[in-house]
């Protein structure tokens, strides 16, 4: 149960920073969503290049970035 809360907390804050970085709206549900898709598709990617981030803050580095690529994808999709 922790750690479903200690996840959404970091999904929240990684959302809020991406949305903030690419100048996107939202509220807070989908910046969870945005963070929690980009905590799994930023570790993949970071992986793919060879980089790695440990600890809390490493983990929402990732998450930012790939919520980045999300929002990124998601404007090329539904432009």
């Amino acid at each position: 149960m922790i750690d479903l809360l200690v996840s959404l907390a970091i999904g929240a804050v990684a959302g809020w920073l991406a949305s903030i970085i690419m100048g996107s709206k939202g509220g807070l549900l989908k910046n969870i969503i945005l963070g929690i898709v980009g905590g799994f598709i930023g570790p993949k990617i970071m992986g793919l290049i060879g980089i790695s981030f440990f600890g809390l803050v490493g983990t929402i580095i990732v998450s930012v970035i790939g919520a980045c690529i999300v929002i990124f994808a998601a404007r090329l999709i539904l432009k």
